[in-house]
């Protein structure tokens, strides 16, 4: 059977240079980092310096780096854009992820490019468009399907990227225009405002409040753990974790957790990782112990319940127990199985609904004294979204990642040739002059040269043989003097590795292919003339600039998969009894229509 994508890509943010090592550290396969302009996060940008740095570090382990100028451009910034692709170019990127096609249109060096969740590739027709646009890899809607991952693998030859796990945006990426309308903030310009976050009434027509004060909007994150084997099996060759705004030990866990099942799956596959070196773990990765709001696979395998998370947009943690037993200043928990720490950071609903934390100063003979005692009653399910334990253990060495060698060494006349072989079959020898009397016990002798040449920690890489086959009877040798010859052999062998690692270069040449549509309002998110030079070139009329440039009035802010009827129970699909109102979501002066495309089963949330 031939595969299509042998190499499987675990892809992990980096918010900084020490988040990128970190992730490449804890197994990652790729990082993606922001620059300091033109990212989809303005909070996560990074000089071209700490770029290098991170590339260098990366290559190390024939692992990439992808530079994240996926936000839409105005005309006065294609240039420095332009400016600022050639030197990431420079010093080694291995691709950048795009929304804005102006890009295409740029005299731009070699660098491949993948299109970005934000240009909203829900469909084969969109994937084939791409392809033919010289995308070298394609990053997939979050709503997409298992069955669609395949169709799209089945139909087309370009490298497929889907998310694994992470936060979810509730409308379809690069079609969100709640934070622009309503603050300002364009989340195509890397300002979002987290709209989706906030809490809202749902109202009727007639201003009736049906549900006050929740965040109908939220929903829980991403994880699609449980479906690897069949995400690959549907040509999904890359996999991505959400998160450039997230801290070092999220990085660190969420990589952890997915390396070692990818680890598992691919032993023994004709599949393997698209990078090298295999990762030690010294801690037990738990995502519900770093940033966590709850799990859900979203719509992999279509429409489901409990997607959403109504009660608060914060991370919630591990469910450790319902309180038992409540005094004037402490607290106790029902069988709980977990240990609870001075320090921890636990949380719970309230009587109101709302979401409430409380810090544990002590623990003393089964109870827990808070900081500050809540008021919490007695059956409340408490939440655990601070372990100071696991945090501490974070904070230390979590991992090792080393490439495995084999380190010949075989007597020549008046000389040794010894010789360093890695895992990606790259060799490197030197040879040294050698003179002197036979050693006294060729058996030590043989062990000082096994002991000496393993000694590889500080380097990154770890002695799996060490094959003296070829040395014959030995000759005395200092041990300083294999020392540094293995030094030598291993700085020589550094270099040569870094001197043959080979990325991808891909020239964009114009295309003048149909898009999938020939007619484009705002949401095609055309920002600049070059941009819309490309667009037409494609046979598209181009009716309406970006939403930035043009704020629509009565516009579709927001188009989404998940329904608030759906989740309240009053899908007509589902119950046809259930009455039709006009809706509306209402947070402080902010309120936005809300319409439902049944037939598509997708809700839309319009300008009021």
């Amino acid at each position: 059977m031939t595969i299509k994508n042998p190499k499987i890509e675990l892809l992990s943010p980096a918010k900084n240079l020490d988040v990128g090592i970190a992730a490449i550290n804890h197994g990652a396969d790729a990082v993606y980092i922001g620059p300091a302009q033109f990212g989809a996060r303005v909070a996560a940008g990074n000089s071209v310096d700490d770029i290098a740095q991170l590339v260098s570090y990366a290559h190390k382990y024939r692992a990439r780096v992808y530079v994240t100028l996926n936000t839409i451009l105005k005309d006065d910034e294609l240039e420095q854009a332009r400016l600022l692709v050639n030197d990431l170019y420079n010093v080694g990127v291995d691709a950048l992820i795009v929304q804005d096609m102006a890009l295409l249109q740029m005299d731009l060096p070699p660098i491949a490019l993948h299109a970005s969740t934000q240009c909203d590739t829900r469909t084969v027709d969109k994937v084939k468009f791409l392809e033919q646009c010289g995308f070298e890899q394609v990053v997939l809607a979050r709503e997409t399907s298992l069955a669609t991952m395949r169709q799209m693998a089945e139909q087309t030859n370009v490298a497929l990227e889907a998310f694994v796990h992470g936060a979810l945006c509730v409308s379809y990426s690069g079609q969100c225009y709640m934070s622009e309308a309503a603050r300002g903030r364009s989340a195509n310009r890397g300002a979002c405002a987290q709209m989706c976050r906030l809490p809202y009434d749902l109202l009727d027509e007639e201003g009736n409040i049906l549900v006050r004060k929740k965040h109908l909007l939220s929903l829980k994150d991403f994880d699609a753990s449980r479906h690897l084997h069949e995400m690959i099996d549907a040509g999904i060759s890359s996999f991505k974790i959400e998160g450039r705004l997230k801290d070092i030990d999220y990085v660190k866990n969420i990589t952890a957790y997915y390396r070692r099942q990818f680890d598992a799956i691919l032993e023994g596959s004709p599949r393997k990782a698209s990078s090298s070196g295999k990762t030690t773990f010294f801690f037990e990765p738990n995502p519900k112990k770093t940033f966590y709001r709850g799990a859900t696979d979203y719509f992999l395998e279509g429409r489901k319940r409990d997607i959403w998370s109504f009660d608060t947009p914060k991370s919630l943690g591990e469910p450790i127990g319902k309180v038992k037993d409540v005094w004037r200043n402490a607290i106790s928990m029902h069988n709980s199985q977990c240990t609870i720490h001075n320090g921890d950071g636990l949380c719970f609903l309230n009587k109101k609904g709302e979401f409430e934390g409380f810090r544990v100063n002590k623990v003393e003979s089964g109870r827990l004294l808070p900081l500050n005692m809540p008021k919490i009653e007695k059956g409340t399910l408490v939440y655990r979204n601070s372990d100071v334990a696991f945090e501490r253990i974070l904070a230390g060495k979590t991992a090792e990642r080393k490439l495995a060698v084999t380190i010949k060494v075989s007597s020549q006349p008046t000389s040794l040739l010894l010789t360093i072989v890695d895992s990606d079959n790259i060799s490197t020898s030197i040879e040294v002059g050698v003179s002197g009397e036979k050693a006294n016990n060729p058996d030590k002798m043989l062990d000082t040269w096994r002991t000496q040449l393993s000694k590889l920690g500080g380097t990154i890489f770890e002695a799996q043989n060490i094959d003296l086959s070829a040395l014959g009877e030995p000759l005395f040798i200092p041990v300083s003097q294999i020392a540094e010859w293995r030094r030598q052999l291993v700085e020589l062998h550094e270099h040569n590795r870094d001197k043959s690692y080979q990325r991808s270069l891909i020239e964009i040449k114009p295309t003048m292919h149909k898009y999938v549509a020939t007619e484009l309002d705002y949401r095609a998110n055309i920002y600049n003339s070059q941009a819309k030079s490309f667009y037409e070139q494609h046979g598209c009329v181009v009716q309406q600039p970006a939403f930035e440039q043009q704020h629509q009035l009565n516009a579709e802010l927001m188009r989404t998969k998940h329904c608030i009827r759906y989740a309240l129970g009053w899908c007509r699909k589902e119950n046809p009894k259930a009455q039709i109102k006009q809706l509306y979501l209402q947070n402080g002066n902010d309120k936005f229509r809300l319409e439902f495309d049944c037939r598509n089963c997708e809700m839309a949330v319009f300008s009021y």
